[in-house]
């Protein structure tokens, strides 16, 4: 625990303090593309088991790596030919890598909850970036939230869930994608789709030349962040594919056929706008909805980042454990 959590501008001294935390083995969220991270030194265990401490989360849950270009990238993981061509489609921007652990690598064994995989990417958001170069090393960043609940895109979510639990919050405003990572495995055969998010599975299809084979999760043991059956959850309870609302459920629309919805994810139908505020509407409306309330999502396609959206939403209407 630590007394309090600052906030960091994300300007040269406010990264560089960052950085000197993160030197000395303090957590420190940041922004990306996708959701804000919840920082700490890769290669340090103890800065790592602060992660799961502050998060509550699962030790059999392993974490993404995030480093600053694709040359600091091959020295913790081994690169076949189908995710080097990835890399250099994508990177940097919201995919993440499964790939074979350098036997060499130097990270944390709990990093990669003991698998002999590592899950790794490089961010596209300028501070994050800025913040890796500042840093000079890997940073373990899962979402900067508690375990299981709604995750965070803007610095006050973070505060609301971890003040008092972590060093720092780098607060560059809200996130521009608004959903995790897609996450692919590549380390053992043909790429498997683990998680999709916000690099559609169809640009990833068109890459590759074909499509990448959709992985069943192991809730018991999986192999990347996100395959928990109950994730990213409200504390009210969520009903899916609601084309109205029953009485006592605060409505969450999507296009221009829901008249009279409290909030909603996209008037136009817009997809990109629906991911970019997801959560934070999600947020909102378990807030109106209070203790006990129930939320209603009116139906999302399932196509582009529809899927991704649409796995969220799964996991967080899931039966709570």
């Amino acid at each position: 625990m630590t007394d309090t959590t600052r906030l960091l501008p994300p300007d040269g001294p406010g990264l560089a303090e960052a950085a000197r935390l993160l030197s000395h083995g303090a957590l420190v969220a940041f922004p990306t593309e996708t959701v804000y991270g919840l920082g700490g030194d890769a290669r340090n265990p103890r800065a790592v088991a602060a992660i799961y401490a502050a998060k509550g989360r699962p030790a059999k849950n392993p974490l993404i790596v995030h480093v600053a270009d694709l040359a600091a990238a091959r020295s913790f993981a081994a690169f076949p030919p189908e995710a080097e061509r990835l890399a250099d489609a994508f990177w940097p921007g919201p995919l993440t890598l499964v790939l074979p652990l350098n036997p060499d690598a130097g990270l944390a064994p709990a990093v990669t909850a003991g698998l002999p995989s590592v899950a790794i990417r490089v961010p596209e958001h300028k501070v994050a970036r800025a913040l890796l170069t500042a840093f000079g090393g890997p940073l373990a960043a899962p979402s900067a939230n508690p375990s299981g609940k709604i995750s965070p895109t803007a610095p006050g979510h973070v505060m609301a869930g971890l003040a008092g639990r972590i060093a720092a919050v780098v607060d560059a405003g809200p996130c521009a994608v608004g959903l995790e990572s897609t996450i692919l495995d590549l380390s053992d055969g043909p790429a498997r789709l683990l998680r999709p998010g916000g690099l559609p599975a169809e640009a990833i299809a068109e890459c590759l030349g074909h499509q990448p084979d959709t992985a069943a999760a192991d809730p018991d043991r999986p192999s990347a962040p996100g395959q928990l059956a109950s994730h990213y959850a409200p504390e009210a309870a969520l009903r899916l594919n609601a084309g109205r609302p029953r009485a006592g459920e605060v409505w969450i629309g999507f296009g221009p056929d829901c008249e009279g919805a409290a909030f909603t994810l996209s008037r136009s139908g817009d997809m990109a706008e629906a991911a970019s505020v997801l959560y934070a509407t999600l947020r909102d409306a378990d807030a109106a909805a209070g203790p006990g309330g129930r939320i209603a999502i009116a139906p999302i396609p399932g196509h582009g980042l529809g899927r991704a959206i649409n796995d969220r939403l799964a996991r967080a209407a899931a039966p709570r454990p």
